[in-house]
């Protein structure tokens, strides 16, 4: 037995029970939940410790790491989350005696995240005990998992920023202080809902910080027309978001006769400058996550996963799949770590590459992306220009996550729909259902204007922010611009709480509204956001353009 409803793709629209429809089995599941468990009671004495200046960078690091593996279709791995939850105990328990040491008073800290001990053969039961459902009021556990939700795709974007040097140490204290609030049950609701709205000023935060990482460690994206096509040459397929691997893959396949190919949410990287000078970076290779299954079969060279959007992988390919950091699979290679000051060693990777056939061809061409803030507003005099003038007549926010079920046809169906006087702002993977549409272009500027990954939503919120200024307007959402955003995971749900946080207000969401929404915190994000699912593509242009 197991619950879990984080992600769009609950079983029923309820949640998953039996096995996730990820993959995850159930005792992957209980150990996610304990190991979320046992970081509550960690983070109550690492409040204590920061108090008192004895706060340690590892802990966060761990804490941030741990949040980060516990997301959808990261790890699947058991051995790893037995692993972290005793690893979590020790560490957790180590602070408590230094807070004590340095004379910090614990006698207050009497939760039991904080104070039980379980052997591994007793953590299934404990983890399906404290587990979502541990929470019986149901509007309080919506509003606790959806702040946890928040939390969980915050840790992702600041996993990212750390690896290339920036550790964000307020938003890690934020992080471990809304862990412990989800502990409290003297906080009332409105307690809960300041704390949700904090997390998505936080998640702004985060996203710049990572968008600051990104582009003082490669450069500004620009503009580009990236190759779909392939070589005859062996290659390796890089998926996942993290930029530091991309970069010593690059390096250390120079001059080795294999080419470099991006999948999925890596497909930004062709963007970055410093990633341009190397000519055996060929383009990118296929679709969105939930197409690996296929697409890693006809690569035919080695693939490495860089951080979540792993499938359940096919024996076909599996000896070929490699993951690295917090990604994981029972029996599938893993790169370790970079050791302090050197680079992860890809070199098995490399090797294996070469003894393997080049790519099969699924299809030619090249989509044009690299349009994050400081691209747009070099092109701000053009835009204003259009939209003065009528030539562009609203802006359409498609960001998001893109996922195998069958209504998210809607998307491409609504983007190929849309008038010719408009354009599509995008990032994350949701734009693979579109961005090979022949939309076309108005005068200059292409009508799917692609940000990149999904943390670079923080680009889009940069862009209607400088517009809302150009254009004198006093109110964020009197700008000609609407929000239809896709979600899956809880990287969707700190976007969305960012964007709330802004004051953006009348967003649709889909394809479903979240299962860990309930009636009631459903219909206060309805009365005071706005918020609205998705129906008909015809009948929601219409509404969206009236």
């Amino acid at each position: 037995m197991m619950f879990c409803y984080q992600c769009q793709e609950a079983a029923g629209g309820k949640g998953c029970t039996k096995i996730g429809v990820c993959g995850k089995d159930v005792y992957v599941a209980n150990d996610q939940d304990l190991l979320m468990y046992t970081l509550k009671g960690l983070s109550m004495y690492n409040q204590k410790a920061r108090e008192l200046g004895i706060n340690e960078e590892a802990t966060d690091r761990f804490v941030m790491e741990c949040i980060f593996s516990t997301i959808t279709n990261a790890n699947f791995d058991q051995d790893f989350f037995e692993r972290k939850v005793t690893e979590a105990i020790r560490l957790r328990d180590r602070i408590r005696d230094k807070v004590v040491e340095a004379g910090g008073d614990v006698s207050g800290i009497t939760h039991d995240s904080a104070t039980f001990h379980a052997v591994e053969s007793d953590y299934d039961g404990k983890g399906l005990s404290v587990g979502v459902l541990s929470t019986e009021n149901e509007d309080i556990r919506s509003l606790r998992e959806l702040l946890t939700y928040g939390i969980k795709g915050m840790a992702a974007y600041l996993k990212h920023a750390n690896t290339l040097g920036y550790r964000g140490e307020e938003i890690s204290a934020f992080m471990e202080r809304g862990l412990v609030a989800t502990t409290d049950d003297d906080l009332s609701g409105d307690d809960m809902v300041d704390l949700v709205m904090e997390c998505g000023k936080t998640g702004v935060d985060v996203m710049k910080l990572l968008d600051e990482a990104n582009t003082s460690s490669y450069g500004n994206p620009e503009i580009t027309a990236v190759n779909i096509g392939v070589r005859n040459r062996p290659a390796i397929l890089i998926s996942g978001h993290d930029l530091k691997d991309m970069e010593e893959l690059l390096v250390q396949t120079e001059g080795t006769g294999v080419d470099v190919y991006t999948h999925g949410e890596m497909l930004p990287a062709n963007y970055y400058p410093a990633f341009k000078k190397y000519d055996h970076f060929v383009g990118n290779y296929g679709n969105a996550w939930w197409l690996q299954d296929k697409e890693f079969d006809s690569f035919n060279g080695p693939i490495l996963l860089t951080t979540n959007c792993l499938v359940p992988p096919k024996e076909s390919y599996k000896d070929r799949l490699f993951t690295t950091g917090t990604v994981g699979w029972e029996n599938v290679a893993h790169i370790a770590d970079r050791p302090a000051g050197d680079q992860k060693d890809f070199s098995r990777i490399i090797e294996l590459a070469k003894k393997c056939p080049p790519p099969r061809e699924i299809e030619t061409g090249e989509i044009v992306g690299g349009f994050a803030h400081s691209q747009v507003l070099a092109l701000s005099d053009q835009i204003i220009e259009a939209v003065s003038t009528g030539a562009i007549r609203k802006f359409f926010v498609m960001a998001g996550c893109d996922g195998r079920m069958k209504s998210r046809d809607y998307y491409a169906r609504f983007a190929d729909r849309l008038p010719k006087d408009t354009v599509i702002l995008t990032a994350g993977c949701a734009k693979f259902r579109y961005n090979k549409l022949d939309l076309g272009t108005i005068g200059e500027i292409p009508r799917v204007l692609d940000a990149g990954q999904c943390n670079d939503s923080y680009s889009l919120a940069v862009i209607a922010l400088k517009l809302k200024e150009v254009l004198g307007l006093e109110d964020i959402n009197e700008l000609p611009i609407s929000y239809n955003i896709a979600w899956y995971e809880q990287k969707a749900v700190i976007v969305l709480l960012a964007l709330l946080s802004l004051g953006v207000k009348n967003i649709h969401l889909g394809p479903s509204l979240p299962a860990f929404l309930s009636h009631n915190v459903a219909n206060f994000l309805i009365e005071n956001f706005g918020i609205a699912g998705i129906g008909e593509v015809d009948e929601d242009i219409e509404q969206f353009m009236a």
